[in-house]
């Protein structure tokens, strides 16, 4: 007989496992054929069986090999592992006394299992010819084997037992995960119409401000548009600020959805920031001063212009609205090989450190009394999402010396 060996990193990985496995309970060192062996016709028994020596990582027997011949260990241990001997499944680790092959003696059919030696292991190797001559002459090899197959039969169906009670628990399980999959798939529908409902609808009146406006700078004379000109400018503004508010909207659903297109094109992040700074800050309290901190080398980016513009704006609104009247708030960007990171503090009152990642969520707003001008809506959620999906990310830390807030985002340069 040839000897195969398993290689050193196989047989390492079935010592490994050894440690962390639970031997099936049941197979003892009082094997009936060990006693069989004591109080049987010694001579009988012995002569029909072979002793067979196997050195550590050797393979006793291959699955899926012809054998007709079952062992009983007599010193040493082995493993029974099914599949690739890289990655098995181990089924069983035993010792002196266990019986390995017995379905060999009985049917003509290949392996079911591989058996390693995992140290110098002797054995008594029994052939099926001999069982059956051994069985004739001795009637009680015939009973005590049925009696370690029903043994073994009887904790098999335990083993069964339990697995179909696993089995029932698992099914009730996953039954009530797709149940509620299902409610949420249905939550998640019913708020996607809703909210295309809600665009729908705020996109007409929305129009039609936007052609009264014009038709306002048509037809009212000169003096008249010079002397409303304050008012004119806001309420045009207003109607860019709702307008940016319905396309987030839209733009946030299309993204949760993974349904949003992203143009990319080269984008001048320094040149965005400028012109987002030198906009005239109608909205913001008296006072509040902008400032754009940017290096003249700031590299270009690869990104959709559109969608970093308005995380940029959203970004802006938001601190306008947290500044005091004498607010500051300092755009800042800077190169990090890589990527490129922006940001803009503000000295308002801060955001709590619990609340920096709930802030991000989808209609979320602050607490507390000094968040009772304004809450976190759509905008940030806004930024989130298009700053994810440009392989970045996006965070909230205090400001300097911990006064106010400071929105941080990076974006890949390529």
């Amino acid at each position: 007989m040839t000897t195969r060996l398993v290689s050193e990193s196989q047989l390492g990985n079935l010592l490994a496992a050894e440690a962390n496995y639970t031997s099936t309970p049941g197979t003892t060192y009082n094997s009936p054929f060990l006693h069989l062996l004591v109080s049987a016709d010694r001579g009988h028994l012995i002569e029909s069986f072979v002793e067979r020596e196997c050195v550590s990582g050797e393979v006793v027997c291959m699955e899926g090999e012809e054998g007709d011949t079952m062992y009983i260990i007599r010193s040493g241990r082995v493993a029974i592992v099914k599949g690739d001997l890289d990655s098995p499944t181990i089924l069983d680790y035993q010792g002196a006394g266990h019986i390995i092959g017995e379905m060999a003696i009985l049917e003509n059919q290949p392996r079911s299992a591989t058996v390693v030696a995992l140290d110098e292991l002797r054995l008594l190797g029994l052939n099926r010819q001999k069982f059956e001559e051994l069985v004739q002459e001795t009637p009680s090899v015939s009973l005590v084997f049925m009696e370690m197959l029903s043994s073994r039969l009887r904790r098999a169906d335990e083993a069964r037992g339990t697995g179909d009670l696993s089995e029932k628990r698992l099914s009730r399980q996953v039954s009530a995960l797709q149940g509620e999959k299902q409610r949420l798939e249905e939550v998640q529908r019913l708020r996607q119409e809703t909210t295309e409902l809600i665009i729908h609808d705020l996109r007409n009146p929305l129009s039609t401000i936007a052609v009264s406006l014009r038709m306002l700078s048509f037809v009212l004379p000169e003096e008249t548009l010079r002397a409303n000109h304050e008012i004119l400018e806001i309420a045009q503004a207003s109607y860019e600020r709702l307008q940016r508010l319905v396309d987030s909207l839209l733009e946030v659903s299309r993204m949760e959805s993974g349904e949003a297109q992203f143009i990319m094109s080269e984008v001048s992040l320094s040149k965005m920031i400028e012109d987002i700074v030198r906009r005239p800050a109608i909205l913001a309290r008296k006072g509040t001063t902008l400032e754009a901190v940017v290096p003249p080398d700031l590299p270009m980016i690869h990104a959709d212009r559109d969608k970093i513009e308005r995380v940029l704006t959203n970004l802006m609104d938001n601190a306008l609205k947290y500044a005091p009247d004498d607010g500051h708030i300092v755009y800042m960007a800077e190169n990090l090989g890589d990527t490129v990171q922006v940001s803009i503090s503000d000295n308002g009152p801060g955001i709590p450190l619990d609340e920096r990642e709930h802030i991000f969520e989808r209609f979320a707003q602050g607490t507390g009394e000094k968040f009772r001008r304004r809450g976190f809506g759509l905008g940030l959620t806004y930024c989130r999402l298009a700053i994810e999906g440009h392989g970045g990310r996006i965070w909230v830390e205090p400001g300097e010396g911990g006064i106010g807030s400071r929105f941080i985002f990076t974006l890949p340069i390529t």
